[in-house]
């Protein structure tokens, strides 16, 4: 069976880490999105891939390539972003037998996806859907199962019949096709998958399997990723390479993974899970607490705290600095005593601004989002959930209380 990735969007709402790259490129304990649901489709069987890539394609193409592990990688470019109804029709040419189609901001394990293509291919139904359950059912498209048969799907109801969620896994027979020619526009000016699946509920053509918590999460927002790394950092295998120079008197406790021409100096303190990439230097004297990612060509300074967070490669976190539940992009560089604040003093959720709206992360504790190649002078403090856009430079002992716009 072939698969389709939809990986052509924008991701508006995850900047500014989007700013400088597309979303499926975002990692998740230390690997791109992408490349992890990559993984799991190798691990169904899947032998040809055709990615549907528009912003910034060629970060995804360079990356990847035109193999991954077992499978061929065809690349089809959406030139305008008109919707995930738009994307598939693109590689109508392309497809001749039932196939499996993901949105490309989902996390999804193996399992969620043999599951789904093990009873598609019993039933032979024209569409197979995943279904989540999901706390906010108002937020995504909700569908109504009676047996196994899909009865409705509503987009972003404001008052669900369910907390049955659309989850943007599917497996499809070529019929989508046909279906997809005659949709019209939406309300959002955009040609959308879910009405042509609408078709094949009427006629009764639609099955809906219900995941299991963890093996899907959806990328739609900032703090996502952090969700995702904490999933991800408990399910998967941690080694330290044999390349790795591990000081006296520094700790590794727990499960940590480190990589190769990585130094971790004495008096670092690790705690797993926690995953460091290739040839970082960690330490003296630091304090790496779970759920940490560092990527690769990182340096972590002394006296320096780093907790719940994911360090973009090539960053520089310097001396007596403290980051908290945060994201912080490549190649930025922390003056010494930068504090990123991620608590406030009511206890109350952290808001954090998206699409120049204030919205409820649903955290107690939450740092900032820092993209890339930014730098901050020295005593820096940052409050919680504040974006500070590429190239910024924070100006030493100030403090960040609104977001940071660069051109």
């Amino acid at each position: 069976m072939d698969a389709v990735v939809l990986a052509a969007g924008e991701g508006v709402r995850l900047r500014p880490l989007t700013v400088t790259k597309p979303k499926p490129m975002l990692p998740i304990a230390g690997k791109p999105i992408l490349e992890w649901n990559l993984e799991a489709l190798d691990c169904v069987g899947v032998k040809n891939v055709y990615l549907v890539v528009g912003y910034k394609k060629e970060a995804i193409e360079s990356y990847f390539g035109k193999k991954f592990r077992n499978m061929k990688l065809h690349y089809v470019e959406q030139k305008q972003q008109l919707g995930t109804g738009d994307a598939l029709l693109t590689v109508k040419d392309c497809i001749q037998s039932d196939f499996i189609v993901l949105n490309g901001d989902l996390f999804v394990t193996r399992r969620i996806l043999s599951t789904l293509v093990e009873e598609h291919l019993k039933t032979k139904p024209s569409v197979s859907m995943s279904l989540v359950d999901v706390k906010e059912p108002q937020n995504y498209g909700v569908v109504e199962l009676k047996g196994n048969k899909v009865v409705s799907l509503t987009e972003k109801p404001t008052r669900p019949k369910s907390n049955l969620a659309n989850s943007g896994v599917y497996v499809f027979s070529p019929e989508i096709f046909p279906a997809l020619d005659g949709i019209k526009k939406s309300s959002r000016m955009e040609y959308e998958l879910t009405d042509a699946i609408k078709k094949f509920i009427k006629d009764q053509k639609v099955t809906g399997l219900k995941s299991g918590e963890g093996q899907w999460i959806d990328i739609g927002l900032p703090w996502n990723l952090l969700d995702a790394n904490e999933i991800v950092m408990k399910s998967i295998p941690h080694t330290i390479s044999k390349k790795t120079e591990i000081e006296q008197y520094a700790v590794l406790k727990g499960e940590v993974s480190v990589g190769e021409g990585t130094v971790i100096k004495s008096g670092a303190y690790i705690e797993g899970p926690a995953c460091i990439g290739k040839d970082c230097v960690i330490g003296p004297n630091c304090y790496i607490r779970a759920y940490t990612t560092i990527m690769d060509n990182c340096k972590v300074g002394n006296a320096v705290e780093i907790k719940n967070s994911i360090i973009m490669s090539k960053t520089h976190v310097g001396h007596l600095s403290y980051v908290g539940d945060s994201i912080i992009g490549e190649n930025c560089n922390f003056g010494a005593g930068t504090k990123v604040a991620n608590l406030r003093f009511d206890d109350r959720e952290i808001h954090i601004e998206v699409k120049q709206k204030m919205v409820t992360s649903g955290r107690r504790k939450f740092g900032c989002i820092m993209g890339d190649n930014v730098k901050t002078g020295i005593n820096v403090s940052i409050m919680p959930g504040r974006s500070i856009y590429p190239g910024a430079y924070v100006d030493a002992a100030s403090t960040v209380r609104n977001t940071i716009y660069t051109e």
